[in-house]
């Protein structure tokens, strides 16, 4: 396998380029052989961009009850790919044994491919429509994760028939570029021809609060089934040769920063709508969210933006309940 090539630039938004065939994923096999088989077997779908891949939890009973939520499709973060929501979906079927979920590795992650074509947020979405052609399903419940949460505002805002509701857990999108250091921003302005090495640091080092480390004992926790976010980030920067320069255009034009105007026309939808996110984030905060207009905004408190995998119960109880609601006040 070849080492993750760190010169390897995606064209931005707005910008011409010549077609390139996209950067293939790593094999599942490789993945395995590092994490263990947590998630399920993968399974691939062929887009006009690329292949994807995706992994599914069929219902565990039969079905009985017609208004528990069928179909739940889970949308990740940047950086960390499908099996870091592992954690969650697992908690939540217990609570939904007759809905079906599915997970997905977005561009750049996990085993999908790498498509050379700008990271922009309708890259992303025209992924999620083909997800669910493909799974035959006319709509889904959202369940975002960070950026997978501004994707999923922008998914509701284009394709609102395709939505049943949102959850949203610890949103990307409303970071203001303005809160960066003034040489920093200059790096993430799009619209400047600027050092793509500068830019990968500037990015990374707010991803990760400066260096990667990876816990020395992750090769036992994930023996026992645990998902170690840092170990699974690092093997994709060593094994997936298009990760890092996905990271990096995803985050400059996929909508991680001053989405405000999404966020606030997706409420417009009527469609039902969640926020979790801990008390910590400093990626987004109660004020802002409702200061937006969104009413259902609940804090963990203690914890940052890791709150999908470092206090599952809770927001999985606040899942849980938000769909209970939603089946109380179709009755």
């Amino acid at each position: 396998m070849c080492a993750n090539r760190t010169n390897l630039v995606i064209p931005r938004s707005g910008s011409a380029f010549r077609p390139k065939p996209p950067i293939p994923g790593p094999p599942e096999s490789l993945f395995v052989s590092t994490f263990g088989a947590l998630l399920p077997p993968a399974q691939y779908l062929q887009t006009q961009d690329g292949k994807a891949a995706y992994y599914s939890i069929p219902p565990s009973v039969s079905h009985t009850d017609a208004q528990t939520p069928d179909n739940v499709l889970f949308v990740h973060g940047i950086q960390t790919p499908a099996i870091g929501m592992l954690p969650l979906a697992r908690a939540l079927h217990d609570a939904a044994s007759n809905a079906h979920f599915v997970l997905v590795d977005l561009w750049g992650h996990g085993l999908s491919d790498t498509p050379m074509i700008p990271h922009e947020a309708t890259t992303f979405h025209r992924l999620l429509d083909a997800l669910l052609d493909h799974l035959q399903w006319p709509s889904a419940h959202l369940i975002g994760f960070s950026f997978g949460g501004s994707l999923t505002v922008g998914y509701v805002n284009s394709r609102p028939s395709r939505v049943s509701s949102v959850t949203l857990v610890a949103p990307a999108g409303l970071l203001s570029i303005s809160s960066f250091p003034e040489e920093d921003q200059h790096h993430l302005d799009c619209g400047v021809d600027n050092d793509d090495d500068e830019l990968r640091r500037v990015i990374l080092h707010f991803l990760e609060g400066g260096r990667l480390v990876v816990p020395s004992d992750w090769r036992e926790r994930a023996g026992r089934g645990e998902v170690v976010a840092e170990a699974v980030r690092e093997w994709q920067m060593r094994e997936h040769p298009g990760h890092t320069a996905s990271v990096i255009a995803a985050f400059r034009d996929g909508g991680v920063m001053d989405n405000h105007d999404a966020f606030e026309k997706a409420l417009q939808s009527d469609i039902p709508a969640l926020v979790v996110l801990g008390g910590n984030d400093d990626v987004c905060t109660e004020q802002e969210l409702r200061e937006i207009g969104f009413d259902d905004v609940f804090v963990i408190p203690q914890v940052g933006h890791g709150v999908v995998r470092e206090r599952v119960p809770e927001v999985a109880g606040f899942i849980a309940d938000f769909w209970h609601r939603l089946r109380s006040d179709r009755r």
